[in-house]
């Protein structure tokens, strides 16, 4: 029996975000793949869309109607759709629905974070985030700022109103921490 394999690029993807790999279905042009984030016990479903009914092999509205059922099916909390392009009423039916969506030429062939002047960054729960605010009395809009687009937020799934830390190495402190408040 052929072992099932999901694409190097999605594959990194999963492990730049800490996400573990579950299980992977193949079906008509489309991989899901359930992960899990050990950290926060989340569940993601990630679909790729090889193949659409459209001519522009765009990603369709019926599709993502079939992404938001694969997601209360198998009672995940996030879902990531991957395609190549997505038609214009599927953009407006994702941005209603939640789910983050990824052009496949946009995912990295390379993990940026393997640079050696690329930082570790993270993605700050809300109670670590509150607790930062709170330590520092400040409003989230008071950190200095960081782009939604910027391609280590991109990576990690940083969306605006999130909290980046940064960890830096530093010759002198050992280890520095910058905090980013992600806007669009």
């Amino acid at each position: 029996m052929k072992k099932k394999r999901i694409p190097k690029k999605v594959e990194r993807l999963l492990k730049v975000r800490g996400l573990k790999q579950e299980e992977i279905e193949e079906k008509d042009g489309i991989t899901d793949v359930l992960a899990s984030d050990p950290k926060t016990g989340k569940k993601f479903l990630v679909r790729v869309i090889t193949k659409s009914r459209l001519k522009s092999d765009s990603v369709s509205i019926r599709q993502v109607r079939g992404m938001d059922k694969a997601l209360e099916e198998k009672k995940a909390d996030k879902g990531i759709l991957i395609g190549k392009d997505f038609a214009a009423s599927a953009k407006n039916a994702i941005k209603k629905s939640g789910i983050e969506h990824i052009r496949l030429k946009s995912l990295r062939t390379f993990d940026i974070f393997e640079h050696e002047l690329v930082p570790r960054h993270e993605i700050l729960s809300k109670e670590e985030a509150e607790e930062l605010l709170k330590r520092y009395r400040a409003k989230p809009y008071q950190l200095p700022h960081i782009k939604a687009s910027d391609p280590a937020v991109r990576a990690i799934g940083g969306k605006p109103g999130d909290i980046i830390k940064i960890t830096r190495t530093s010759p002198t402190a050992g280890y520095a921490f910058y905090y980013r408040y992600v806007i669009k």
